[in-house]
Order: C-alpha cells, then sequence, then structure tokens
C-alpha cells in the first residue's frame, strides 16, 4: 500500500506521473487528497504528482495528538524529504494552504513555488468558533451525517449546490465526507479551529506564488485572499467565477487552466 511513516504518523499518499519537477497536493478539512483527483489527471504529462491524507483523515492513521498546524507543516516537509520530491511546487487548499504557508515561511528551500487555494493567513474567525465547536461535538458522538446538510453550505458555492444535473456528484462527495473517521475528523477540526494566523510573517515568502479563490467561497471569503496578494510580493490572484470552498471539485477546469499557466510562466 502507498503509506509511508513519517514524524510517528503513517500518511497515505498517492504518487502519479512523472517530469523533472513535483507538485505537491494538500487537502482540505474533511477532505482527502482525493480532492485532486482532476488536477493530477491534467498534470501528470508533464509533473510528477503527489497528493497526500493528513493524519486522522482520508486513509491515514488516526493518531492520538499532533493536529494543530506546526505538527502538520513537519508531516508535510518530512514528507516532502522522504519521496525525494524537494524543490517542489506545493498546492494547499483551506487547512492545506495553512500548512503551505508555513512551509513557505520556515521551509523554503522545500519549495519552488506555492500554489494557494480557498485559504487565509489569518486564524479562525472568532465569530466562527462557538458554531464549529458546536457541529464539531456532534460529529464526534453522533456521527458526521448530523451535520452534513449545515457543513455543504460551507464547502461549496450556490453554482453547484443549485444545479440538479450536479445533484449526483454532490451525493457522493457528501458521502465522502460523512464516512471519514469521525475520532480523527473532530481532532483535525480542533486543530484548525484553535490555529494561530502567519499573516505578519507573508512578508518572509520569497518564492513565486499563485493564489486561488472561488467568487462565492463563504468559507475564506475573497477578501481573505486578497489581503495575502497585498502581502507576498510578486503573488498572482486568480478568482474563479462559480466556485467555493471547494473549488478543485466545484470548477476543476478553471482551476487546472491557473495552475497550468501560472508553472508555465516559472519555465
Amino acid at each position: 500500500m502507498p503509506e509511508i511513516t513519517v514524524n510517528g504518523a503513517r500518511l497515505w499518499y498517492e504518487e502519479s506521473g512523472s517530469g523533472p519537477q513535483t507538485i505537491v497536493f494538500a487537502h482540505g478539512l474533511l477532505w482527502s487528497g482525493r480532492m485532486f483527483d482532476a488536477q493530477a489527471a491534467a498534470l501528470r504529462d508533464r509533473w510528477r504528482v503527489i497528493t497526500f491524507d493528513f493524519r486522522g483523515q482520508g486513509k491515514s492513521e488516526v493518531t492520538a495528538g499532533g493536529y494543530d498546524m506546526d505538527t502538520l507543516s513537519e508531516d508535510a516537509a518530512a514528507l516532502i524529504e522522504a519521496l525525494d520530491a524537494a524543490p517542489c511546487h506545493f498546492a494547499g487548499l483551506s487547512m492545506g494552504g495553512f500548512i503551505a504557508l508555513r512551509l513557505a515561511i520556515r521551509r523554503p528551500e522545500l519549495l519552488r513555488s506555492l500554489i494557494l487555494l480557498e485559504t487565509s493567513a489569518d486564524p479562525e474567525p472568532r465569530e466562527n468558533v462557538p458554531r464549529y465547536r458546536t457541529l464539531n461535538f456532534i460529529a464526534r458522538w453522533f456521527g458526521l451525517g448530523l451535520v452534513a446538510g449545515r457543513v455543504m453550505p460551507i464547502m461549496f458555492g450556490r453554482k453547484i449546490l443549485e444545479d440538479p444535473a450536479r445533484a449526483a456528484e454532490l451525493r457522493e462527495l457528501r458521502r465522502r465526507m460523512v464516512t471519514q473517521h469521525k475520532v480523527g475528523i473532530t481532532r483535525a477540526v480542533r486543530g484548525v479551529v484553535e490555529r494561530q494566523g502567519v499573516y505578519d510573517e507573508l512578508d518572509r515568502i520569497d518564492l513565486p506564488a499563485l493564489i486561488v479563490v472561488g467568487d462565492q467561497d463563504v468559507a475564506t471569503v475573497p477578501a481573505k485572499s486578497q489581503r495575502m496578494h497585498a502581502r507576498i510580493r510578486g503573488s498572482k490572484l486568480v478568482v474563479i467565477p462559480g466556485a467555493g470552498h471547494s473549488s478543485t471539485m466545484e470548477e476543476p477546469a478553471a482551476v487546472n487552466r491557473a495552475i497550468a499557466e501560472f508553472l508555465a510562466g516559472l519555465d
């Protein structure tokens, strides 16, 4: 099985494609590396593509601890080194973006470029914390299925939620979410909700950076991306029409195009 033990945790990863450069994708909270299936399929003709599941999520080990953003960053750094992927293009969505920012600030030698999708350099907004803790309590003791109805509008934009032609696709995505390990997920949620911000450190980033955000994202609103764009020197900002907080699955063609054009520009 494609598992690797790093930093005291068994992580599931998948690798496809080949090329002189590697792209590593880091997923968002409640998901797994599968949220980048469309990106791997589009990019593996020219690049080596690696996706992985953070501890407690997807097929990775549910550990007793280590869900804070600093430890997850150390996990990602160790995985990059163990798979001989450095320096890589590192793409992180939401929680994966929290990790991407920390790597760019603290371990820049591991990265060739930075791709930030639907993410933020700020701590969790204070007004969100009580609601997320309540949902997390329900999920932990009664299962993710009971909170899915409230979580889906956070994860997805109006366009996909209101499209009858994509109803079956949404049902499958909901199934993937609610079948996650409830203990691992609730520990991961605490790590996200309690995270510290890194906005004041963004001027330390000296890497080519692409920032992507959906114009219907209500979890990390476009203003968060604009703040990062203004602070990270030379960064490029792309707004994806009709996408919410899960743009790689909602509008994959637009995201693939933005990433491919960014990487081609680096060449």
